[in-house]
């Protein structure tokens, strides 16, 4: 009975003890030093990545986001998060209105609020993952293997990463059954 109020209280201890102070930018978005500062080309930035052995991952955020904030000072923070993060992305972020040019995979340039439109992106926190490769002609939308709408706790959040990371859409396991899977396990530990 010790045993169990202990890990109740750990456990709703545990996104205090994650949370981080990220510190916003002139753009009013957070700006955690794994994100990288590009020229948003994601043909260089998927190249980078690559060179890097990183996997491309755009995150799209909005000033004032609840659920971004969510993320960044409660979720990101976590250090197995975190690490997952900093050993295995390459993170570049879209302002959802923001006016700086975006160079799109298939050469198409347009201000941020336009691509994120373009991309069919409405919710923020928005990830979209890329491929390794993309083929000539796809937009990031087009090409993306998998993306993630919206804010989500510890776990999905982590089994999002790595099921990324280890090619899990090129399996037969859908997202949600390896996320189903993992969580068991992961529950009880």
């Amino acid at each position: 009975m010790l045993k169990k109020l202990i890990l109740s209280l750990a456990l709703m201890a545990a996104p205090l003890l994650a949370s981080a102070e990220v510190p916003l930018g002139d753009d009013g978005l957070h700006k955690p030093t794994w994100l990288r500062t590009t020229f948003l080309d994601m043909r260089q930035d998927l190249a980078d990545a690559n060179a890097l052995g990183l996997r491309l991952a755009v995150i799209v955020e909005q000033r004032g986001c609840i659920y971004c904030t969510k993320m960044h000072e409660q979720i990101f923070p976590i250090p197995v998060i975190d690490k997952m993060i900093r050993d295995n992305y390459y993170f570049v972020q879209i302002n959802m209105f923001g006016d700086l040019n975006v160079t799109d995979f298939d050469g198409e340039v347009m201000k941020e609020q336009d691509m994120v439109q373009k991309w069919g992106v409405f919710f923020t926190p928005t990830i979209l993952f890329a491929p390794e490769e993309v083929p000539e002609g796809q937009s990031l939308s087009d090409a993306a293997v998998a993306v993630m709408p919206g804010a989500f706790g510890k776990w999905m959040t982590l089994n999002m990463l790595t099921w990324v990371v280890n090619h899990g859409y090129e399996t037969d396991e859908q997202f949600q059954k390896y996320h189903a899977r993992m969580f068991a396990i992961q529950r009880n530990q």
